[in-house]
């Protein structure tokens, strides 16, 4: 899995952390609200957007491991970071950020979570979180990562997983194609096998409950209006490159399609945070 530059996921920050389901955010908070300090495992953790996403809710005194296959990506969190802190300074491999009344500490990992998770997940943090990274995984895959939380009975909180709802204003005739098109091209390899796409969070739900969890969702659905040009445009024109792939919509719809886009005043794109914890 990979292709995720900096310059994209910096653009979606902001309107990933406006889409976070506060419910469900506050439900992980009051889990850990009595521990002076947690320890945390964030898988695929891109330039770190989940950390500064979530760290508010939890107790002051965090130490999180970021996990990425991609070095690039794990250097520019380090950068990210330290520019985001209010104060940072290194200690051995490690980073100490102080920000607000929280401090912490980070360490980054190279892993590959085909390869690698059972390893990862045997560090037994306290929480284990994600973001926007299911969708890519597959239901095989899914579940064993599943059985490997549950066995070891540690809790889940993973946000904006895509759910396949999108709606754009104004309609275009075409929405309903391209949008059958892209789910049927969010179910190819990324990496993990054939991907769960827009079913990942039912199928990560279900594999949780047989397994005596319980289980929280709530909507984190990105709401795109005039704020967020630029953030649009990459995503559509992503979406128009993954429909060309499938060959199920002629290029000059798809053409037209996008053209439409570049003059859209809204969308909603679907998201689910997911809480998962023993019981």
């Amino acid at each position: 899995m990979g292709g995720f530059s900096p310059e994209w996921l910096a653009l979606r920050e902001p309107v990933d952390h406006a889409a976070r389901n506060p419910q469900v955010l506050a439900a992980v908070g009051a889990h850990f609200a009595a521990k002076a300090s947690l320890t945390v495992v964030d898988l695929g953790c891109g330039t770190g957007s989940n950390l500064r996403g979530t760290y508010a809710a939890l107790p002051a005194r965090q130490h999180w491991t970021l996990v990425d296959l991609d070095a690039g990506l794990l250097a520019a969190t380090r950068e990210r970071l330290v520019d985001w802190a209010d104060e940072a300074r290194e200690q051995g491999e490690e980073l100490v950020l102080l920000k607000g009344d929280h401090t912490i500490t980070v360490d980054t990992r190279q892993a590959d979570l085909n390869k690698d998770l059972e390893w990862v997940l045997g560090w037994q943090p306290d929480l284990v979180t994600a973001a926007a990274l299911f969708d890519l995984t597959s239901k095989r895959w899914i579940e064993r990562f599943v059985a490997a939380l549950t066995s070891q009975r540690l809790p889940l909180y993973t946000v904006l997983t895509y759910d396949g709802r999108e709606s754009w204003k104004p309609p275009h005739v075409a929405d309903a194609r391209i949008l059958s098109a892209f789910k049927h091209h969010q179910h190819g390899d990324k990496g993990f096998g054939p991907a769960a796409g827009p079913e990942a969070t039912d199928v990560m739900a279900e594999a949780f409950r047989k397994s005596g969890f319980a289980v929280s969702i709530g909507d984190s659905a990105w709401r795109i209006d005039e704020r967020h040009g630029e953030l649009a445009r990459m995503l559509t024109r992503g979406i128009a490159d993954a429909v060309l792939e499938t060959g199920q919509v002629d290029p000059a719809t798809i053409s037209d399609w996008l053209v439409a886009r570049t003059q859209s005043a809204s969308a909603l794109v679907g998201h689910c945070d997911l809480w998962a914890r023993p019981v």
